[in-house]
């Protein structure tokens, strides 16, 4: 395909993912556009760009610019997303697409108003070992899904003096834990069983009332159990303040036949379990799937990581801009579908009560599932 040019709003950490992921993908970086032009003009330099944007206005106006990665908070992500398109621009828009069912399904139909690609971030799809679970499930290797186990836990706001702009609900929106790392939980969990969630129940928890800004209106951590469409059960925790906890998101899925299992901070391997045998089956291995072979891009023994599955969701994001059709790709769809999620966690945990989830728009796919 030929490169796209990619422009960038927000920097930061994610910032420098995406960079390296562009960079990666043999895009040219044209520029980065931040809060001052200072900032614009360091973070453009740090991160490889060949210029800067004063402000919006230029970005989008720039004809070079075929694709706008926004990596602002989240309150953000509608007004920017939406003028990008407006602009005949593709997206690429950090989770959660935005921060209400409402301006997500906006974006969407912008999106396809315009006939433009929204790619939605969730790098974890694209580790090799989750593409050999998912292909393992869908071919029928675990049977019928009976129940899931699920957990996303980190401990980087444990502190009570932890601060981020994503605690203040005003930029981050009224969910925080959930929408920040639940959103990829429940993501890899339909993208691997290709089974959707239909109804859930959950409770949220806030460990510090106030963090030194005043009254902390968003949850630390949140507990749920689901049902899905296919009739399995299972629970999902997801916590930010989980001592000890770096970045633990690990699922097991458990079927009539077999059970698959997936820990984010050993991507080169996937578990295997059967009534007679269990076994850790690696990335490098005779036999994996088309998808997994295709995404293992170094040789076996040799590690893959985080970086490697955001290269891999940038290189697919722009081949589908280009024209292509790379499978797995999460698009704005998928972010409607997030939101949704989202919603029903603060409906249930607000009501006290079991409450539908979903569905995601009609006549869109997600998660390789029909809506």
């Amino acid at each position: 395909m030929s490169a796209l040019n990619a422009a960038f709003v927000g920097g930061g950490f994610m910032g420098r993912v995406h960079a390296h992921a562009v960079h990666a993908a043999g895009s040219p970086l044209l520029g980065v556009l931040t809060r001052t032009p200072e900032g614009s003009r360091r973070a453009s330099a740090e991160l490889g760009a060949t210029g800067h944007y004063e402000d919006l206005d230029a970005l989008l106006d720039d004809p070079e610019v075929d694709v706008v990665h926004v990596l602002t908070p989240n309150a953000t992500h509608r007004r920017i997303a939406e003028r990008a398109l407006e602009a005949g621009k593709h997206v690429v828009c950090e989770k959660p697409l935005a921060t209400s069912v409402a301006d997500a399904l906006a974006i969407a139909g912008r999106a396809e108003a315009e006939g433009l690609v929204v790619a939605v971030p969730h790098f974890y799809r694209f580790h090799p070992m989750v593409r050999e679970a998912r292909a393992r499930v869908a071919s029928g290797g675990i049977g019928r899904l009976l129940t899931v186990s699920a957990g996303y836990l980190q401990d980087w706001l444990l502190d009570a003096g932890a601060d981020d702009w994503r605690v203040d609900d005003a930029a981050g929106g009224p969910s925080r834990a959930f929408a920040d790392i639940g959103s990829h939980l429940v993501d890899l969990v339909e993208f691997i069983s290709g089974d959707r969630v239909a109804r859930l129940v959950a409770r949220t928890s806030t460990a510090h009332a106030d963090r030194g800004r005043g009254e902390v209106r968003t949850e630390d951590a949140a507990a749920l159990v689901i049902e899905t469409v296919g009739g399995a059960i299972g629970t999902l925790l997801v916590s930010q303040v989980a001592a000890g906890r770096k970045n633990a998101l690990t699922l097991e899925l458990s079927g009539t036949d077999a059970a698959v299992a997936f820990d984010q901070e050993r991507p080169d391997e996937i578990w295997w379990g059967t009534t007679t045998e269990n076994s850790v089956v690696p990335r490098g291995i005779a036999g994996l799937s088309a998808d997994a072979a295709r995404l293992s891009t170094v040789p076996a023994g040799h590690p893959m990581g985080y970086q490697d599955a955001a290269n891999a969701f940038v290189r697919d994001s722009y081949a589908l801009m280009a024209g292509g059709t790379p499978d797995g790709v999460p698009t704005a769809a998928d972010g409607v579908r997030s939101a949704v999620i989202i919603d029903a966690v603060l409906r249930s945990h607000a009501a006290g009560t079991w409450v539908e989830a979903g569905p995601a728009p009609a006549a869109t796919e997600t998660n390789g599932v029909n809506a």
